[in-house]
């Protein structure tokens, strides 16, 4: 069926719909690469297990008459070609390496839903203005190589190509010599390659779609982020001839400031506030302690929303230790900008939502994605859908087929409406 008898016949856009069982049935035989006893999958970023599943991909996207371009980094992108090739393209996509106990969905999804919109507008023989293009980053977990979403940073300018290919994993092996050993280093310039918008589907990697059943989130952006190391320092005691009103408890004053962190982030609708790591000292059960170092983890929509919990934290630690006497030192160690996502993708989202009868939210992210860098570039949207028990960087990470199919559906909608097809 050509483009001018699927008009003449008058089959509106909204019409259109992926095919949902083939789309399941790449994603099923993506996972066999890597794939795990307990159903999960381990293939880490530039070994090679990712390079048969960047093969297996490329060989797809060949096979649905894509053209080929890999840059320096190992970023890959498949184009299809528009009526104008002189416009920038509409690119979707995300990653397809994995944690070591990894699911078959994160990042997974996103590239193949992107190729599964290709293979259907093959199918009804529909044109748009702009070039198409299905990426996949590199590295975009972080697990073998730091720093995360390292494919995306390069492309975006934030990572010097040359100091992340001197990256090295735990056996002193660099991103370059492992790019090379796969195969995959280009020869465009990471960055040299327009964007006119940029879409990432993805599985939300949290409850709330699920316990609220949800179909799509409509990603408005991703979580600001503030590290910091926070040390408490009094003075350890033997525990039973020191008094309790004279003694200098590390803990007892750290457990104060823990709690703070946890109602900082309770003021604010987007907060969070997490302290997962603490060392005590000295660690016996019969003494004082002395000493308490621990990890805060503060996020929140906006960077003035992380900034107002910043100032929120530091007046109360310094209240904490005028009042207590003890030594108390806070430290940011670690400062991601939030990255909110274009109004207008999110309204194209919640409109592709609407018409294909998916309940949907607006929903923000916890978690870094390649979009984030993206949005430095272009308009970037994001599109959620439900996993199972919000449980993902896990084995037994599960999404639906019914939702798979439907995130593919409205990215199919969204990537229509911005190339162009009439």
């Amino acid at each position: 069926m050509t483009s001018e008898v699927l008009h003449s016949q008058a089959l509106s856009l909204s019409d259109c719909r992926v095919n949902g069982e083939r789309l399941w049935d790449s994603l099923m035989e993506l996972a066999k690469i890597g794939a795990t006893p307990k159903g999960g999958c381990c293939r880490l970023t530039l070994t090679d297990l990712d390079r048969q599943g960047r093969d297996l991909v490329i060989g797809w996207g060949k096979a649905a008459g894509l053209s080929i371009i890999i840059d320096k980094i190992g970023n890959v992108f498949m184009r299809r070609e528009g009526r104008n090739p002189n416009l920038p393209p509409i690119v979707a996509g995300s990653h397809i390496d994995t944690q070591p106990t990894g699911g078959k969905f994160d990042g997974n999804f996103g590239v193949l839903a992107a190729l599964e919109v290709v293979r259907t507008l093959n199918d009804l023989q529909i044109e748009t203005e702009h070039p198409l293009e299905v990426v996949f980053w590199t590295n975009e977990e972080g697990s073998r190589f730091v720093p995360v979403m390292m494919g995306s940073g390069v492309f975006a300018g934030v990572f010097p190509l040359e100091k992340i290919y001197a990256a090295t994993d735990a056996e002193g092996k660099t991103v370059r010599q492992e790019l090379e050993k796969i195969g995959y280093i280009g020869e465009q310039t990471p960055g040299d390659h327009p964007l006119a918008a940029y879409f990432e589907a993805h599985i939300e990697q949290g409850p709330i779609l699920e316990e609220e059943e949800k179909v799509i989130g409509v990603v408005q952006g991703v979580l600001g982020i503030r590290w910091y190391d926070c040390t408490v320092t009094g003075m350890e005691s033997h525990a039973g001839p020191m008094p309790m009103h004279l003694r200098q408890d590390a803990l007892q004053v750290a457990t104060r400031i823990m709690q703070e962190v946890v109602a900082i982030a309770g003021r604010s609708e987007q907060g969070r506030g997490t302290v997962g790591m603490v060392q005590v000292y000295p660690n016996s059960r019969n003494v004082v302690p002395g000493a308490v170092k621990f990890s805060v983890d503060m996020r929140n929509i906006s960077d003035a929303t992380v900034d107002e919990m910043d100032a929120q934290l530091r007046a109360f630690t310094a209240a904490v230790a005028q009042e207590t006497g003890l030594g108390v030192t806070l430290e940011q160690v670690s400062h991601y900008p939030a990255a909110p996502f274009d109004i207008q993708c999110q309204q194209a989202i919640g409109r592709a939502a609407q018409q294909l009868g998916y309940p949907s939210r607006p929903i923000v992210s916890g978690a870094g994605h390649d979009a984030v860098y993206m949005s430095y570039l272009a308009p970037t949207g994001m599109i959620f859908i439900p996993c199972k028990d919000g449980i993902s960087h896990n084995e037994i990470e599960y999404a639906s087929p019914e939702h798979v199919t439907a995130g593919a559906n409205v990215l199919l909608q969204v990537m229509m409406e911005y190339a162009k097809v009439q």
